[in-house]
């Protein structure tokens, strides 16, 4: 060829230093024009691979027709080919270090054949036209420890579907359907974000989306990524933010991925001990690597970046963070120290957050780590990680656990209800009732209540009203909201039709009504992180499983006081402590928002250890939330 190509010098030096932060401008398949002929300038980083060339159904798959020259010695390899089309499907034909012969599909990829197909499609991500200049002129203003975040965590395929036809045999909804349902139901419901799950192309559907092969391509599953520009543009035309998950943490081994792929260890670790998952069968990132830490990093820029999306929730971060995650004694390597701490994960976490949280303000990026690892959302200069929020994993094992128990046993576990708030400021945390808690076997949300029915509706929404009042950001599954009684299965959408029947649409109403509230009163989200926002009236009502406590305001108005009682007991003269003489006003009971708030004038009585009290009705399994 002898053309001067495009992955020039310093596009190698930038990579080479794990700093070419739009890598993916250049990596991957872009239709472009050279010398007057239209077609698409294809590369790829193969460093040890013997040859590469461009195979697809432009040349009938030959390996010959179309190689692929290597730009300088970090082992990009590049080719223009005229007369190659938008929509048309290709492959890397690798001859690896070995004489492997290798058929893969493009780490850059920005589309994908759909499943069961392995190919790459060539696509034109930057023709879409975006519309929503007025949600991305604000995006920087949000600040996540100041504002309200009620997250609804979907999976799109499940959500709704078609009815299944032999010419549609997923019922899928396509991503601009999806946006207008979704749209339509978030916001009437009052949640803030939606966190999507599965949107990285993946091979298998019982993966959930967690087997990433395809980064840089929104699935095929659902359309184009023109379409999927299009959903998170109609969302924000809708003020709802989007959260995507992202899986930096392992790759799965299908033959046309990441996994040995010039015939050797590229995006892996070589060794075993450090480049595998046993309890997964997936592969590690060798997070030392910079080009690797590249793919990684540039690859979070391209979702918010190029795709608008507002913020990253980090599938299994302690998996990164330990050397020996779901490893016995021989099947890992201790760091230079001697000691189970991923070095090379730590620094991948300071440097990844600080750039994509420093390039884009307003933006979020959400850990899911399950241990008590220090300084998740410290700040990098601080040696922490640099996150914006940790999934608050060990609130939610303790808050099912007291769910799942008969009222009577409550008594004797009222602290797993109150030891949250022992250690609630040590991180900025997201409470979440996520889609974990609601698969293998683990029941659904509301039959992990105890009870008859009846009983496990009114459990769900006093555990509800604690929930949203606690301090902390919230998330909650797709279907708990009205109560789907089913486990959550990949395979069909939700059972919708249970809305039909008044106890769940009337828990629909209820968490409603919380996530309005929610949103309404900044007492119960502008003072999240700090003590000043929190502060219990009784925390040892044991005997009675009765919790009480207050949120205050930052303005000092509305403040707010909750009370929820987790027995079937009723308590027709239940007196509560204050902190002043004032008059409080219930806006919310067991029964929903109050059409009209009743008031109650504190007396000089005490109890709780309080000077002032009021006394009003608690029903069984009831829940008050007063103004003040």
């Amino acid at each position: 060829m002898g053309e001067k190509l495009q992955f020039t010098e310093l596009d190698q030096y930038l990579f080479g230093q794990g700093t070419h932060y739009d890598v993916y401008k250049k990596l991957g398949a872009h239709p472009t024009a050279r010398n007057r002929k239209r077609g698409v300038y294809f590369a790829v980083w193969a460093p040890n691979a013997q040859s590469v060339s461009v195979i697809g159904d432009f040349n009938n798959w030959d390996k010959t027709a179309n190689p692929m020259e290597k730009a300088g010695p970090i082992g990009v390899f590049e080719a223009f080919i005229p007369g190659v089309k938008v929509g048309n499907l290709y492959k890397f034909y690798i001859v690896g270090m070995h004489g492997e012969e290798l058929y893969k599909a493009d780490p850059y990829g920005n589309c994908a054949e759909l499943r069961p197909g392995t190919a790459s499609r060539v696509a034109n991500i930057s023709r879409y036209k975006w519309n929503d200049s007025e949600w991305m002129k604000k995006r920087p203003q949000f600040d996540e420890n100041k504002d309200p975040m009620a997250i609804y965590e979907v999976h799109p395929g499940s959500w709704k579907k078609h009815t299944i036809t032999d010419e549609d045999e997923t019922g899928f909804y396509n991503y601009r359907e999806f946006a207008h349902e979704l749209a339509k139901y978030v916001k009437t419901m009052g949640y803030t974000h939606v966190e999507l799950m599965g949107i990285a192309e993946h091979p298998f559907d019982g993966s959930w989306g967690y087997q990433v092969t395809g980064y840089y391509a929104p699935t095929s599953r659902y359309g184009t990524p023109e379409d999927f520009k299009y959903m998170v543009d109609y969302l924000h035309k809708n003020k709802i933010g989007v959260i995507l998950d992202w899986v930096p943490a392992h790759f799965p081994k299908d033959a046309h991925g990441l996994a040995n792929f010039d015939g050797t260890a590229v995006y892996e670790h070589e060794d075993p001990k450090q480049g595998e998952h046993p309890d997964w069968g997936t592969k590690i990132y060798n997070y030392g690597r910079p080009e690797v830490k590249n793919f990684l990093i540039a690859n979070a820029l391209f979702w918010v970046e190029e795709c608008h999306v507002d913020g990253l929730r980090v599938d299994a971060v302690a998996s990164m963070l330990y050397l020996d995650y779901g490893k016995s004694d021989g099947q890992w390597v201790a760091n230079k120290y001697g000691d189970n701490k991923n070095l090379e994960a730590i620094e991948f976490f300071k440097h990844l957050n600080s750039v994509l949280l420093g390039r884009n303000h307003g933006t979020v990026m959400i850990a899911e780590e399950s241990t008590a690892w220090p300084k998740v959302t410290g700040k990098a200069e601080d040696d922490g990680l640099g996150f914006s929020l940790k999934w608050n994993m060990g609130w939610m094992n303790d808050f099912l656990e007291y769910m799942k128990l008969d009222p009577y046993f409550r008594k004797y576990n009222h602290n797993k209800m109150t030891f949250s708030m022992a250690y609630a400021y040590s991180e900025k945390y997201v409470l979440v009732l996520s889609h974990d808690e609601v698969v293998h076997l683990k029941c659904s949300m509301l039959n992990k209540m105890p009870g008859f029915l009846d009983d496990k509706f009114k459990n769900l929404k006093t555990a509800y009203t604690f929930m949203f009042c606690h301090p902390g950001k919230k998330l909650l599954f797709m279907g708990q909201e009205f109560g789907q009684l089913r486990e959550w299965s990949e395979e069909r959408e939700l059972d919708w039709y249970l809305l039909g029947e008044d106890n769940h649409k009337s828990l629909q109403e209820f968490v409603k009504g919380l996530l309005h509230m929610y949103r309404k009163y900044p007492a119960l989200y502008a003072v999240d992180n700090t003590p000043d926002g929190f502060e219990w009236i009784n925390a040892d009502d044991g005997d009675r499983s009765i919790f009480s406590f207050v949120r205050k305001s930052p303005t000092k108005r509305n403040n707010v006081l909750v009370v929820c009682n987790f027995t079937p007991v009723e308590r027709t003269d239940y007196r509560v402590g204050v902190p002043k003489k004032k008059q409080y006003k219930l806006i919310m009971d067991e029964t929903g928002m109050l059409e009209k708030p009743v008031i109650y004038k504190a007396d000089k009585e005490e109890c709780d250890n309080r000077e002032f009290s009021f006394a009003y009705p608690l029903a069984p399994y009831g829940v008050g939330i007063f103004l003040y």
